[in-house]
């Protein structure tokens, strides 16, 4: 019987492999995207227990149990919170989340181009937008609406339109 391609491969030697890159990708605990986690961490503890530290949950199917009774519910509210030492950390987390992001949303040059070209020659009438040359992608009166309403509701590209 003969031998498996995978078996033999598996027994050569990669010279090609840098070793030490290989071992260090390995060893890596990984970056923190949120300034306020990475300086509350501690790197001789475990990551349960820097989590526990900062009020965070480690594994959320512990935490949160799925299927409880009605009884096990209110047995865990007459629990008394556990107040962890460093609560600002969840806080200063909680807040970063409910912050409200810059939308960065643009339309491309050329789909500007061709909306400010049927704006211009057509005004506010979609059904004769329809039927122009250019519309080679035959989009309907709806989808051509759709389109001019998001440009109109991107501030920086409509501007230059109306100037």
């Amino acid at each position: 019987m003969a031998k498996l391609r995978k078996v033999r491969r598996r027994q050569k030697y990669r010279y090609n492999v840098n070793r030490k890159r290989q071992r260090n990708k390995i060893e890596n605990k990984g970056k923190f995207e949120s300034k306020v986690v990475k300086n509350a961490w501690i790197a001789h503890k475990s990551a349960q227990s820097n989590l526990r530290a900062m009020g965070l949950s480690y594994d959320p199917n512990k935490t949160i149990k799925a299927g409880l009774d009605k009884d096990s519910e209110e047995e865990k509210v007459d629990e008394a919170p556990i107040v962890s030492a460093k609560a600002y950390v969840a806080e200063e987390l909680e807040k970063e989340a409910k912050a409200k992001r810059v939308r960065n949303f643009r339309l491309p040059d050329g789909q500007v181009r061709y909306l400010i070209y049927l704006m211009k020659k057509y005004g506010d009438d979609y059904k004769a937008m329809v039927k122009d040359k250019k519309n080679y992608n035959q989009e309907t009166w709806k989808q051509i609406r759709a389109k001019i309403e998001k440009f109109k509701s991107i501030p920086e590209q409509y501007c230059k339109y109306l100037n």
